[in-house]
């Protein structure tokens, strides 16, 4: 393989590979449910722990 049909194939294949990836993360973090482990992260550091 080529150097330039590696560029090729890089442009073409990665890009399409790139965009899937972000759709599956954006689409992951809007699924149903997901929004009681976000409201869990965010509320974390207010949770009141003894340091005994």
């Amino acid at each position: 393989m080529t150097y330039d049909s590696f560029r090729h194939f890089a442009d073409s294949w990665g890009l399409v590979f790139m965009g899937l990836l972000f759709v599956t993360f954006i689409g992951w973090t809007f699924r149903k449910g997901a929004s009681t482990h976000h409201s869990d992260a965010a509320a974390i550091i207010f949770k009141d722990e003894d340091h005994g």
